[in-house]
């Protein structure tokens, strides 16, 4: 028997049926509130319940934009900076990027060290000896990551603390960046403070943040510039929704000539975007994918606004007026950010490659002999990466990266009994393992089809904003399957999935519109999703930390025969 509407008695269309569960028709709402949509005001009726006044639990409920994500924030740097220093040791690629930051720092350029196994034991012993010497090197990256990294050792000397301090920053604040992320992103503080507890409890994250690589850097860069553009998004569209006519009924509607016409002035986001774009491109090439990506993004973000403004060809008019904002707040701005960053290559004399063009003449010889000589360097930088084929135990297929197919372990030690904290009678084992915490990538694979869902069938802008991140962040590697690469590149888009996940979590919970009942069903299956994440992390932190446990409890953590 079909349900029936008992206002009219007729069958309740398939619309009316969907409204239990909050999935009916959308509202009419005004133009300026679609162009904008406003930030819900907070809630306080939970402080009210512990016992507050009304005029502090509203207080409290204010300060839960920001206060939220900071408390997520120092409870996810808390573990990331506890016992930093340990190992006491050159974990993996730190032997090239610890090196080269002391270089920078001392040189302003790179310079060339003795083979890793003279110049790492030198390092770390008593005294310490630091054999640099100030012929120039080559390296296959830009001087952006190594500068960051070289901070810490400004502050703290070459040791294992110091060169891993920037990147536990970077690390703790990226947690911060993704709860205000996200709580612009879907207008909900406990979601963007959720999307930030997912990645605090990304194993490959942790280990990232603990370790003296790029990739982070990457990623923090990347995250940064992504919330540069969501801050241009609502305040160009903010302009162009003031800019619209108010009749006299206050009910404002799209209007042809102010969508078509109506500038978004200048937009200092979106070159702060280039400029973090830009550091991120300096750091590592990869970055360039994401200013491609981007740019492509904002401008079908301007597209969209300008249609809902009730723009008659939205196209021509982002190309008349978005346009070129776009291009030269994005892509000139990240190249002078990209040029600026070798600064130290181009005062210097002994800097790899610093004078080859000098004196040359050529087609090209009107370029001032520095940038020719970059451009050289650069070129052979290239060569290297696209044809690195060295075989290598941990590498990876992409294809593998999001089911984590391949990990790579860091760091590999047994421990004797009796030995460096092994208390049982055979041999012990201490990793570090860059493994994502499955239960969360597991997750995000079904959340990255759920999104492809709403972005494809429902027109939902921020779904296609986070698969257009992670796709920039991992689709170019396809085009590398036959070069050396590592499954802790894609560190660079964690935020994204984690993003993911929560958008998936939000839909668990149920729209406003939902019933009671539908509302704590979706509140206990989202529950208990999120709980065993954390607890995934907490079973493999050992493995991720390297702490020392028995062998056969390390045996038991690898759930996959790949992953050892």
């Amino acid at each position: 028997m079909p349900r029936i509407d008992r206002a009219d008695h007729r069958p309740a269309s398939w619309e009316q049926r969907l409204r239990a569960f909050g999935y009916a028709g959308r509202p009419h709402t005004s133009v300026r509130d679609r162009l904008v949509v406003p930030f819900p005001e907070p809630g306080s009726r939970l402080w009210r319940r512990v016992g507050l006044s009304p005029v502090s639990a509203f207080r409290l409920a204010r300060w839960s934009g920001w206060g939220g994500p900071l408390l997520v924030a120092l409870l996810s740097g808390l573990p990331r900076f506890w016992r930093l220093g340990s190992p006491r040791a050159v974990v993996f690629d730190e032997t090239y990027y610890a090196k080269d930051a002391w270089s920078l720092l001392r040189l302003g350029y790179e310079g060339t060290w003795p083979d890793r196994e003279i110049a790492d034991p030198q390092l770390l012993a008593h005294p310490q000896l630091i054999p640099l010497s100030d012929t120039g090197s080559f390296v296959a990256h830009p001087p952006t990551g190594k500068w960051v990294i070289a901070l810490g050792e400004w502050m703290f000397g070459l040791t294992p603390f110091g060169w891993r301090f920037m990147t536990a920053v970077l690390g703790t604040l990226s947690v911060l960046m993704l709860c205000r992320i996200g709580r612009r992103l879907f207008r909900s503080t406990l979601l963007g403070c959720l999307a930030g507890a997912l990645m605090a409890v990304d194993g490959l994250h942790y280990v990232m943040s603990r370790t003296a690589l790029l990739d982070l850097v990457v990623m923090f860069f990347v995250l940064a510039a992504f919330g540069c553009l969501l801050i241009d998004r609502d305040h160009a569209r903010a302009r162009l929704a003031a800019a619209l006519p108010a009749p006299e009924d206050g009910r404002v509607r799209p209007d042809g000539h102010t969508g078509d016409h109506a500038g978004t002035g200048v937009r200092p986001w979106r070159i702060a975007a280039g400029l973090f774009l830009g550091l991120a491109a300096s750091t590592k090439w990869n970055g360039l994918y994401f200013l491609a990506f981007f740019v492509l993004l904002t401008l079908l973000w301007d597209v969209g606004a300008r249609r809902v403004a009730g723009a008659r060809r939205p196209y021509r008019a982002v190309l008349r007026k978005d346009l070129g904002w776009s291009v030269l707040s994005l892509v000139p701005v990240a190249v002078v950010t990209y040029l600026v960053t070798w600064t130290g290559w181009f005062l210097s004399d002994n800097g790899y490659g610093r004078h080859w063009a000098d004196g040359r003449g050529g087609t090209w010889s009107w370029i001032p002999a520095p940038l020719r000589s970059l451009w050289h360097y650069e070129y052979g930088v290239y060569q290297f990466n696209v044809g690195l084929h060295t075989p290598h135990k941990f590498e990876s297929n992409p294809w593998s990266w999001l089911v984590l197919g391949r990990p790579v372990l860091f760091r590999y030690e047994s421990p004797k009994p009796g030995r460096e904290g092994c208390h049982t009678a055979i041999d012990c084992t201490q990793t570090i393992l860059a493994l994502g915490t499955p239960l969360l990538w597991w997750s995000a694979c079904c959340a990255l089809v759920y999104l492809l869902y709403r972005w494809s069938l429902r027109r939902d802008w921020r779904s296609g904003a986070v698969l257009c991140a992670v796709g920039a962040g991992h689709l170019p590697w396809f085009l590398y399957q036959d070069r050396t690469i590592f499954s802790f590149y894609a560190v660079a888009f964690v935020p994204y999935l984690c993003l993911a996940v929560t958008m998936m979590l939000g839909a668990l919970l149920g729209p406003p519109g939902a019933t009671g009942e539908r509302r704590a069903l979706g509140a206990v299956a989202a529950g208990v999703l999120v709980l065993l994440i954390v607890w995934n992390f907490i079973y493999f932190f050992p493995a991720y930390s390297g702490q020392t446990i028995p062998y056969a409890d390390w045996r038991a953590r690898m759930w996959l025969d790949t992953w050892i």
